[in-house]
């Protein structure tokens, strides 16, 4: 039976857990303070709620950007973890930190100098385009803040050593809910900014967390640290290093850009639509919610990564391997169904009677609303199995082209056309345009579980490294 693949030793679902729940902590702290930062924006309006979220879409495909460069190193720092070798781990947390912050750096300006030419590419409704603008200029350089800190945090958290990041999120959330009721309303003497104070939040929390990654590089990461860094391989990884680093963060990094880019362009459908106020409004709640029904399962494909990358590093067969992909593809259709239920259940006991009263919804952006959430939950099985998939079980394989190709071909070889044609060829209601949106799921998942079916996804990156 398929449930065979659950029974191990239970020193295997102690080690698990002890490693999943501080990553659980984190995405519920991030995803909290997502909701948080929509709540008290949302408390000035539809329009703002609306064009805050079309501001975030650059932002999130730069954190997606910041995400592939951690994923990609972590393919290669878990093998190697898998080998206890610190020095070349330092190697490649050098590199990541090069990469993320120099292109985070080129992003902020364009976003600081040029907003509202960045945001003319999302929508063509003035309003929006006037508030988006605004928000993106005062929070434009958070995202170099933000690229140093997630490389470290990762890189931690691939040598099984996540608490740091739990820390460095806590206290992040924590100022950014601060200052988020300081400065967005005018609280305590602040000005009240509105949006401009949502975005100058966010750039404070993220400088909080670099600077406590600073701190606990600088003072106590020498006590008790399970990855030391050797600030001679940190400035000079190595040209075998970075041509590594390319040739398996090259293919996460094109999956997180044209996947953030994908679901950046079905922003620019809805914002293009008919109603398309409505349709942001409820697309950025039902966002926030759907994160976190899927905090756990990506809280468990970070996991699965590891454990993977590191039984391969440390020499296990082809066959270990995958009997250990295979307890976790289980492990997370349980979650997904579980996740689904929940997500529903939520909305009608907790959304609909308490959140939907304080947001100033429309009865428009209401309906929208509960539609994109139940289709969302219909569907969470097929999407933990594709999250599982991609960025665990074949990034922790070191199979990241494959995970490129389902990832993106699902967008742009279906769903995005399928949308696009729906909403301004057949002009169709968003009823039926989100249904094109979510149908890459399922296609996802059947072609994914063929590949892992296969076992082609096992692979050893790791090299012999000299002084």
């Amino acid at each position: 039976m398929v449930f065979n693949a659950l029974k191990r030793e239970k020193s295997f679902y102690i080690e698990l857990s002890k490693f999943a729940w501080p990553i659980v902590l984190q995405n519920l702290l991030s995803t909290s303070a997502g909701l948080v930062d929509t709540f008290m924006v949302g408390g000035l309006g539809q329009d703002a709620l609306a064009a805050v979220s079309l501001a975030n879409t650059p932002f999130f495909v730069s954190m997606l950007m910041i995400f592939g460069l951690q994923s990609g190193g972590a393919v290669l720092i878990s093998q190697y973890w898998g080998k206890r070798d610190t020095r070349t781990i330092s190697r490649i947390i050098g590199t990541g930190w090069i990469a993320a912050v120099a292109l985070n750096t080129v992003f902020s300006i364009v976003m600081f100098r040029f907003p509202v030419q960045a945001m003319g590419i999302f929508t063509n409704n003035e309003t929006l385009l006037a508030i988006s603008a605004r928000y993106c200029k005062a929070a434009a350089f958070s995202q170099v803040f933000n690229a140093f800190t997630v490389i470290y945090i990762g890189a931690l958290r691939s040598c099984e050593s996540p608490r740091l990041g739990t820390l460095v999120m806590g206290v992040s959330v924590s100022v950014n809910i601060i200052f988020n009721y300081l400065l967005i309303y005018g609280k305590l003497g602040f000005p009240a900014l509105g949006v401009e104070g949502a975005a100058l939040a966010t750039l404070l929390s993220r400088a909080s967390e670099a600077a406590i990654v600073v701190l606990h590089i600088l003072f106590f990461s020498k006590k008790n640290n399970p990855l030391p860094l050797y600030p001679r391989y940190l400035l000079r990884p190595g040209k075998m290093i970075i041509r590594d680093y390319i040739r398996y963060t090259g293919p996460v990094i094109l999956n997180e850009t044209f996947w953030s880019v994908g679901v950046s362009l079905y922003i620019v459908v809805y914002g293009h639509m008919a109603a398309s106020g409505d349709i942001m409004a409820a697309h950025s709640l039902t966002a926030n919610i759907e994160r976190f029904a899927t905090i756990i399962i990506f809280a468990i494909a970070n996991c699965t990564g590891v454990f993977v990358g590191k039984a391969i590093g440390a020499g296990q067969s082809k066959s270990e391997v995958y009997a250990l992909g295979k307890t976790f593809l289980v492990l997370v259709i349980l979650l997904g169904l579980i996740s689904g239920a929940m997500l529903i259940g939520a909305l009608f006991f907790i959304v609909e009677p308490f959140i939907f009263p304080f947001m100033n919804f429309t009865e428009e952006a209401r309906q929208i609303c509960v539609y994109m959430t139940v289709v969302i939950g219909i569907i969470m099985a097929c999407r933990a199995i594709n999250i599982i998939l991609v960025v665990g079980v074949f990034r922790g394989g070191g199979d990241v082209n494959f995970g490129l190709f389902l990832d993106t071909g699902g967008i742009y070889l279906w769903a995005l056309p399928a949308a696009a044609l729906a909403a301004f060829v057949f002009k169709l209601e968003i009823w039926w345009v989100f249904l094109f949106v979510i149908s890459e799921e399922p296609i996802k998942m059947l072609i994914g579980y063929l590949r892992f079916k296969s076992g082609r996804w096992v692979g050893n990156v790791t090299r012999e490294m000299g002084d």
